[in-house]
């Protein structure tokens, strides 16, 4: 059968929990509630669960002074029912239509008095979802740099929970990098206008980044290159509206090379910095990342979403290649959204083509891929969203078995706990497995 998965490779399944379980006062909001929905998850075997451990919360109101009082509660509760735990170090802001929880207020008000410390777009306008990585070095935070700061919260993290560390019942730790927790630029933020499939912004006005890239151009004798560059579009534009992202535009020329490897390199060298660090606070404890897959336009010749997110990835530049080996040194786990997509308009977009790349460049490497979906699969046509991502998990064309290290479900509500839903999770969770479905499984 097409989609029988019996026998195939076991592929761990963790549940990303939701915003708002912890409050800002870093309380366990509903205890009871959230055993109850931990214990049906775990009646249909599901491995573990994921979840954020906030900056703003954690680190709210004071500079190293940090509060896990809710997170304890809440990682005990998950142990006691036998599942195991990814856990994510969001340095970034959250929004949903219920939840925010902002960056710490002493960083906001570090900002009120020097923007700079966010990424900014050629317009001015500042991104406070997180810190640009341009101060990654530099001692404004109240005379911490921002590697600094992520290194002595990941250490309290450490510290504070070395039982659950001692008995293995945290099994990953996944390092936020930047906007929403991926290792990417914001250029395209919504609450700057952004809408799909717009090609975003260059992110790397603020005044640090602005003085590397100053002296990146300086070091090779070109100052006349230490600008971003000039017709480059806005969030909303197409490649071929652009003079930098079209056909034969100036992302080809020497100038648009040198800065398109300046800017995805700073990328790079962001991530190697903050993982460097996560190493000495976690030991040999297994590390990931997570990258977002920007699928459209990826047909056309310059990527141009790629491009402004800091993937200098074209059609004749493979730019995944350098952000595996920055993982490979640190034997880091790459965690990929980009798993079930369906969207086919504009003509020049190829999720498929996209999640091959990145995969194939890691198993490449023999270094482990995650993934996870970006949308409840629910809401896709219910088996075809999960038989999208079983074989995306388990291709069973490829010359080589591969298969990914784990997956994880984002979207975890009520409305998954509902009987038909539930039940195609259910079965999800055992082809994942690789089990047999049984007759009744198609029924309950």
């Amino acid at each position: 059968m097409a989609w029988d998965f019996t026998g195939t490779p076991y592929v761990p399944v963790y549940v990303k929990l939701p915003l708002g379980i912890i409050n800002m006062e870093c309380e366990l909001v509903d205890p009871d509630g959230l055993r109850k929905q931990l214990e049906t998850l775990k009646s249909v075997d599901v491995d573990g669960v994921m979840v954020d451990t906030w900056w703003g919360i954690v680190e709210a109101n004071n500079p190293q002074q940090y509060n896990w009082k809710g997170y304890k509660q809440l990682f005990s509760i998950v142990r006691e029912l036998g599942l195991r735990l990814q856990v994510v170090m969001s340095f970034h802001e959250s929004r949903d239509d219920d939840v925010c929880i902002p960056l710490p207020k002493w960083i906001i008000e570090i900002g009120k008095e020097n923007p700079d410390i966010y990424f900014t777009d050629r317009d001015g306008n500042r991104n406070t979802e997180c810190l640009t990585w341009g101060i990654d070095e530099e001692p404004v935070l109240r005379g911490r740099t921002a590697v600094q700061v992520y290194f002595e919260y990941m250490q309290s993290f450490r510290d504070e929970f070395s039982e659950f560390f001692n008995t293995r019942s945290i099994s990953k730790i996944q390092i936020g990098l930047g906007a929403c927790g991926e290792l990417r630029y914001p250029s395209n933020p919504a609450k700057r206008g952004w809408k799909y499939p717009g090609i975003g912004e260059f992110q790397c006005y603020d005044k640090y980044l602005r003085k590397c890239l100053e002296e990146a151009a300086k070091a090779i004798r070109l100052p006349k290159w230490g600008n971003p560059p000039d017709g480059a579009g806005s969030y909303n534009s197409q490649p071929v509206e652009t003079d930098f992202f079209c056909y034969h535009g100036a992302y080809r020329t020497p100038y648009g090379r040198f800065f398109l490897k300046w800017y995805s390199q700073y990328l790079i060298d962001h991530g190697d910095r903050v993982l460097a660090k996560a190493k000495l606070a976690f030991g040999d404890v297994p590390l990931s990342v997570k990258l977002l897959g920007m699928y459209w336009w990826h047909e056309s010749a310059s990527h141009a979403p790629e491009l402004t997110a800091g993937y200098y990835n074209w059609a004749n530049r493979d730019g995944y290649a350098p952000i595996v080996s920055m993982l490979k040194r640190h034997e880091a786990t790459l965690n990929f959204a980009c798993a079930e997509h369906y969207i086919v308009w504009p003509t020049d977009v190829d999720p498929e083509g996209l999640f091959w790349q990145v995969l194939n460049a890691e198993w490449d490497a023999n270094i482990p891929v995650a993934s996870e979906n970006a949308l409840p699969c629910y809401e896709l046509s219910g088996s075809n969203g999960y038989n999208k991502l079983l074989e995306h998990a388990k291709p069973r064309n490829f010359p080589v078995p591969r298969h990914i290290s784990a997956f994880n479900y984002v979207g975890f509500n009520q409305a998954l706990l509902e009987q038909v839903n539930f039940r195609e999770f259910r079965r999800f969770v055992k082809r994942m497995h690789g089990e047999a479905v049984q007759y009744e499984d198609l029924l309950n």
